[in-house]
């Protein structure tokens, strides 16, 4: 069974093409994603936003890098303060 949503890490976008783009390259590279709507605590452009599992979290920013796709940011679920974006952790 897959890891469980409330762990999961998300991305957000500022436009559907760059989500959509995002998900084809990430299905291609066989990560495990989930098109997912933008919570409201995420100020984003797009409505859709990508979930992944924590432990895809380098391949996911690799594939995002390389293939220079616009996001707004990656976030992860802080079980008091909601979203975060990964910037804040380091």
């Amino acid at each position: 069974m897959a890891a469980e949503m409330e762990t999961w890490m998300l991305i957000a976008f500022d436009s559907t093409q760059q989500a959509l783009r995002a998900e084809m390259l990430l299905e291609y590279a066989e990560v495990e994603i989930d098109l997912f709507p933008t919570p409201k605590e995420i100020t984003a452009g797009c409505a859709l936003s990508i979930q992944f599992p924590p432990d895809q979290l380098d391949s996911v920013q690799t594939i995002i890098q390389l293939e220079q796709v616009e996001i707004r940011g990656i976030y992860f679920k802080d079980s008091t303060e909601g979203y975060k974006s990964i910037e804040d952790r380091r």
